[in-house]
């Protein structure tokens, strides 16, 4: 096998491991354990909580002692026995600290897959650039399949998504260890703690422009979960309706879900085109209305003649989370000091998988149950529109506050 197959086969699996259980486990939740709000808020921030410092401390062990591809082998058999044990949780507590354990072993492996990637393609003498990014689209083609596994075996609402999802990091978890080799580069090099934990990319936050960057990444991080965690939940819960319960998108709402991922794939192709033309701020800001849809489209959709809105807002949830993910990546990229730029992308995903993620899932949680949940009834209309209001104060705010100025003539909008 060649490796770009090899690294298909890696970046597949790494992504349906999560798309096993990351946006049904609100069904097994809600509909099957019948837990509250809160608590599932707080197994959401899970992943917020591991990615504030798991991926720092993988890259400082895989830089200095052991083979990237062994430690991203040793987390995945780790998450395998985690999640096998997921469904014999009885009580939300539990589910908080396993989840969190589970979290910890695979938020650090998104990056080490990377990372893995990279050293392979450039033994090859390939070009990174043109390699990779047909080899990552694979990793949302997994995730995409193994939603439309666990939604057409009727696994949305059971346990069974965890035994899927520890098979699927079991297997992955072994297969590692016959991956090409990827020695610690800086095994050997002595640097600073500061150096080490990338924490000097933190003086970017003396400049204005980033500091403002950074923030409303958090803020739009808080917006990536909300969807995440309550869309196919919402759709299930229709099957309380007669008129509903029947219908296709409400049997199999992980497959409708999916469209989100497969419009993912096709807005990243559109990325170059809308940077070069209005810029990162006119971009960020696209991604912001996209989510004030998102949301808006669910408050007024539902399976029957409102279907057309809840596939319309899964098709724009592509821009949402492209051009703020990957538009936000790229700025980072081009706008930070060449010695701070991999701690400066850490910060990033810092403030959207952590920071924004946590906060993001645990108000949102409370929030629900406070004022939009009476008994097991969800005021799912109310839900979306707040979130709906606050993904459009977040716009309005970063139009008003953030001052980038676009030059048509830099390739995006970015060279100096």
């Amino acid at each position: 096998m060649g490796i770009r197959n090899r690294l298909i086969l890696m970046n597949f699996f790494q992504f349906f491991v999560w798309g096993s259980w990351l946006l049904t486990i609100g069904a097994y939740w809600f509909q099957t354990k019948h837990w509250s709000g809160t608590e599932f808020g707080a197994i959401f921030s899970t992943m917020g909580i591991a990615s504030l410092f798991m991926p720092a401390i993988a890259g400082i062990i895989a830089d200095r002692w052991i083979n990237a591809e062994r430690l991203y082998g040793f987390f995945h058999i780790m998450g395998a026995i985690i999640l096998f044990m997921v469904p014999t949780v009885n009580d939300p507590s539990t589910m908080f600290w396993i989840m969190l354990v589970n979290m910890c072993f695979y938020m650090p492996t998104i990056s080490l897959s990377i990372t893995i990637s990279y050293s392979a393609l450039k033994n090859k003498n390939l070009d990174i650039i043109k390699a990779f990014p047909p080899i990552r689209v694979w990793g949302t083609i997994g995730f995409i399949v193994a939603l439309w596994i666990i939604s057409l075996t009727g696994f949305e609402k059971s346990a069974m998504q965890f035994y899927v999802a520890s098979a699927a990091s079991l297997f992955l978890g072994i297969y590692a260890f016959t991956l090409p080799k990827c020695p610690p580069p800086a095994q050997g090099h002595k640097r600073t703690f500061v150096e080490a934990f990338g924490l000097n990319a933190f003086a970017l936050f003396k400049n204005t422009k980033m500091a403002l960057f950074f923030i409303f990444a958090m803020l739009l991080g808080a917006s990536l979960q909300l969807t995440n965690a309550y869309g196919d939940t919402f759709l299930h819960d229709f099957a309380k309706i007669p008129e509903f319960k029947d219908l296709i998108a409400v049997k199999f709402p992980a497959i409708i879900m999916s469209i989100s991922q497969i419009s993912e794939t096709l807005f990243i192709l559109t990325i170059p085109f809308f940077l070069r033309k209005f810029g990162i701020k006119k971009v960020m800001i696209f991604s912001m209305i996209a989510w004030v849809l998102r949301f808006g489209l669910f408050a007024y959709g539902d399976p029957a003649a409102g279907l057309w809105m809840i596939i319309l807002s899964c098709i724009i949830y592509g821009m949402a989370f492209d051009f703020f993910n990957i538009s936000g990546s790229l700025f980072v990229e081009t706008q930070t000091d060449p010695r701070v730029r991999a701690s400066s992308q850490g910060l990033f995903m810092m403030m959207v998988n952590g920071v924004g993620a946590f906060l993001g899932s645990r108000i949102s949680g409370i929030v629900i149950d406070t004022y939009f949940k009476t008994g097991e009834q969800f005021d799912w209309q109310g839900i979306w529109l707040t979130f709906a209001a606050y993904s459009m104060v977040v716009a309005i705010l970063f139009a008003v506050f953030f001052k980038h100025k676009h030059d048509p003539k830099a390739v995006s909008g970015f060279q100096h």
